[in-house]
């Protein structure tokens, strides 16, 4: 068969998208990207720095002067965080030669929605529990804020360097099959 098509240049089949046996290992895949979220909540609770605060009147907490800069720090070590576990997942999800594909491409993006999900809610877990305050502050009283991810856009940065990893490794492949076959 190869020979015929060596001699006669007929072009070759194009290779069709797997759905059917792919479903089963993308869910392997979109669950354990998720689980990534826990240890990088953990990190991301051991690295954002507190936020110093002065207890007033009324129990009102104003931050110290440029202390309110760790609000952006927490946010941005997050993002950070997220950017190079996606980066990490969407190179080690393309070495998975014989699933290679869009369902499996998918699989990791939505994986990397829930692993950032899942890392927000328990980095903040993991922070209240080391920030607890024991007793009632005092008026004038310095303390430290636990810190906290105030938006939920910093979730965009995992899916995002998952889904652009895996598009340049497959762009870069340049097999229309993008090397699924062994042989």
């Amino acid at each position: 068969m190869a020979l015929s098509r060596l001699v006669f240049n007929l072009p070759r089949p194009r290779p069709r998208v797997v759905v059917k046996a792919d479903l089963l290992p993308s869910v392997s895949v979109l669950s354990m990207i998720g689980l990534v979220g826990i240890p990088l909540g953990w990190l991301w609770s051991r690295l954002a720095p507190a936020e110093r605060v002065r207890v007033f009147d009324g129990g009102q907490l104003i931050p110290l002067q440029l202390e309110s800069w760790h609000r952006f720090d927490g946010l941005a070590i997050y993002a950070l965080l997220g950017l190079a576990a996606g980066v990490v997942t969407g190179a080690i999800v393309w070495l998975l030669r014989e699933r290679r594909g869009p369902v499996i491409m998918i699989a990791a993006v939505l994986g990397a929605v829930l692993s950032g999900w899942l890392g927000v809610t328990m980095g903040e877990a993991f922070v209240s529990g080391a920030y607890a305050v024991s007793g009632a502050p005092k008026v004038g009283d310095v303390l430290d804020k636990a810190p906290q991810l105030e938006s939920w856009w910093v979730l965009v940065a995992q899916p995002l360097a998952t889904a652009l990893t895996y598009g340049l490794l497959a762009g870069w492949n340049g097999r229309d099959d993008l090397g699924r076959r062994l042989g």
